[in-house]
């Protein structure tokens, strides 16, 4: 305000009295007096204080995934959680994890090395699991393999089994309320930077984002902490940044590059905050262009650090991962082939945002067909999102709102449609988690704009109102029912081979609950039927690809468990040629040595038992199967 001090009339004295009451700094939350006034007059009411919203926020997400709490272990959280001696290990794991891929631990028990393309290095949701299983109770370090191998089984009945069950219970709980905070961080992020003078438009955007179906498999799924510690800390980077601009606090400055770092330890989409920042401090900061990128080199050197940590952890890439359908989803597709399914996936991302059904814990090979650039969806697909690309330029100016939510979107799917980056995966639900912030942000801001449009203050406010309420419920019954899916493997492949029928992995884990849950089946019938049928399921996954172990190996198992002694033996043949390293095989010539012996095929038994001496020699079991087999050789002469 400018001052005019030669002038002493009433109305200038008060305005002084007011400019000396008023703060050095403008609040960073915008309270529900500021912004509210167009928004009261457009809709006819003032929103309650942040507190009661963000409580409010918190409540829908508690109650949104308050039934997984029932829910075990599923999908990754056997590779991540379940079989990694590290977790089991409590915080005298956490130095290897930090210093190790987060698949180190499962594939060592696989006598592997990291198959995954370009590694994963996300070690904080990781340590976040150790330090429950300190809290819960940790296995000392030389006891975790025999935990791992014989303490978990496909039933409840076993005492380590109990105990782990219950505390996957509490995990989940700490999922939900990791999701609410995000809730929370989220909500304060759009009122301070996004939604300054909108609250309205914030508050729809952060309970538009708490209810998204789409984000099921994320809290539902505890391995998938990862994303919701990713996307929190992305969120508090975006806010102490900006306070750090206004208030010009190195401790913020060193809040904001911590947080920046803890969200690549977290997982890498952190690296979209290198545009999305100075993106950010240009719309919603008024910096120039230059002065925005100075600002954000703190977070590049950042960027750098966790490069080097990364390239020290991971070690080299294995280049197997190339040629393995299950791990590259387009091993087998030509250059234009995957270009041009690329593009056309991408699609199918916005399709999801905009109607989450039927939702898939798996897209991968062979569910989405390659294919090629005469297919009329990749043009389309193509043309949809250089639109959004033009529609950030044309934006930039006349609506920045709309700029940031394009930008966020593009720039986290960039990270996940496998144009730039091989991601291992061809689509997946978990992986849109941070572009749906782009999402939300455009349709609250498209939802509360369309809405006042309409005629009436008190028919927009209904309108408005009735439309949240409606998919509020919507979203409810979506999200509720489907976090039952996610209760077991069993649950979630038996209920997802229907909605992804080709799926190569749901396929080969469909089979491997047939095949394990057969032990426990008691009725004679259903259990050589469920055999049968998961022997069908892994031929069908052979047939997709010839030389994968895992397959060979498991139906060995379902025929041995099905007394075909020939069949599993061809099997383990096959395995034996494609990974003579595998550690189960002398364990399963041995096992096919037995069933030999048992149908008196004396010759057979004794080859089987000496190739399992010939790959783990001294065995006892072994050495005294052999002497059993002569000596019934020599009591039939």
């Amino acid at each position: 305000m400018a001052k005019q001090h030669s002038k002493q009339t009433g109305i200038q004295n008060m305005q002084q009295a007011n400019e000396a009451v008023l703060p050095a700094q403008v609040p960073t939350i915008a309270g529900p007096e500021r912004g509210q006034d167009s928004e009261s007059q457009l809709f006819g009411f003032s929103l309650p204080s942040f507190t009661v919203q963000a409580i409010f926020v918190a409540l829908l997400a508690i109650l949104f995934y308050a039934n997984t709490y029932q829910n075990g272990y599923a999908l990754d959280d056997t590779a991540i959680i379940v079989s990694n001696e590290y977790v089991h290990q409590g915080f005298a794991g956490i130095p290897d994890i930090l210093a190790r891929d987060v698949y180190y631990s499962y594939y060592k028990q696989l006598n592997s090395s990291d198959q995954l393309t370009g590694g994963r290095y996300r070690p904080l949701s990781v340590v976040s699991f150790a330090v429950e299983q300190q809290l819960f109770g940790a296995v000392p370090r030389g006891e975790t393999d025999s935990v791992i191998r014989y303490g978990l089984g496909y039933n409840t009945e076993l005492p380590y089994e109990k105990k782990f069950m219950h505390e996957m219970h509490i995990r989940h709980l700490v999922n939900v309320l990791l999701y609410a905070i995000l809730g929370i961080v989220f909500l304060y992020m759009l009122r301070s930077i996004v939604f300054r003078s909108h609250p309205v438009m914030a508050l729809i955007g952060a309970v538009l984002f708490i209810i998204h179906p789409l984000h099921t498999e994320v809290v539902a799924n505890v391995k998938s902490r990862d994303e919701i510690l990713s996307l929190i800390f992305i969120c508090l980077t975006f806010i102490l940044s900006c306070r750090y601009l206004d208030q010009k606090k190195i401790w913020l400055l060193a809040s904001a590059l911590g947080c920046y770092f803890l969200a690549y330890l977290s997982k890498e989409y952190a690296l979209t905050l290198l545009v999305l920042l100075p993106l950010a401090f240009y719309l919603f900061k008024g910096l120039s262009v230059p002065k925005s990128l100075l600002r954000t080199l703190p977070y590049l050197a950042v960027t750098a650090v966790y490069i080097l940590i990364r390239l020290q952890a991971i070690g080299q890439r294995n280049e197997m991962s190339d040629s393995d359908i299950q791990i590259n989803p387009y091993a087998w597709a030509s250059g234009t082939e995957k270009l041009a399914t690329e593009i056309s996936t991408s699609l199918r991302y916005l399709k999801l945002l905009l109607l989450p059904h039927p939702l898939s814990s798996d897209y991968s090979y062979n569910q989405i067909p390659y294919v090629d650039f005469s297919s009329p969806m990749v043009w389309f697909s193509l043309a949809v999102h250089l639109g959004l690309a033009g529609g950030f330029f044309y934006f930039l100016k006349k609506q920045p709102v709309l700029s940031f939510a394009i930008a966020f979107y593009l720039g986290n799917l960039l990270l996940v449609n496998n144009i730039f980056f091989d991601i291992g995966a061809t689509l997946g639900e978990r992986l849109i988690f941070h572009a749906s912030v782009g999402f939300v942000i455009a349709l609250a801001f498209l939802l509360v704009k369309g809405a006042g449009q309409l005629r009436g203050v008190r028919f927009r406010a209904v309108s408005l109102g009735a439309f949240m309420l409606l998919l509020i419920v919507l979203c409810g019954f979506k999200t509720i029912d489907r976090n039952k899916d996610w209760k077991s493997d069993s649950t979630l492949f038996f209920k997802d081979i229907h909605v992804s029928p080709n799926s190569f992995l749901v396929n080969v884990n469909v089979a491997t609950m047939l095949v394990n849950q057969s032990d426990y089946e008691k009725n004679d019938q259903v259990r050589i039927a469920n055999l049968h049928r998961g022997v069908s399921l892994y031929t069908r996954v052979l047939h997709m690809q010839d030389n994968y172990v895992l397959g060979y190996m498991n139906r060995s198992i379902a025929y041995y468990k099905l007394g075909m002694a020939d069949s599993m033996v061809a099997d383990l043949d096959r395995v034996l040629k494609l990974y003579p390293i595998h550690p189960v095989l002398p364990e399963m010539y041995y096992h096919a040595g037995v069933l030999y012996a048992g149908n008196r095929q004396y010759a057979q038994a004794d080859s089987m038992m000496h190739r399992s001496m010939q790959l783990h020699p001294g065995i006892q079991e072994v050495t005294t199967a052999i002497r059993a087999i002569e000596d019934s050789v020599r009591a039939s002469k």
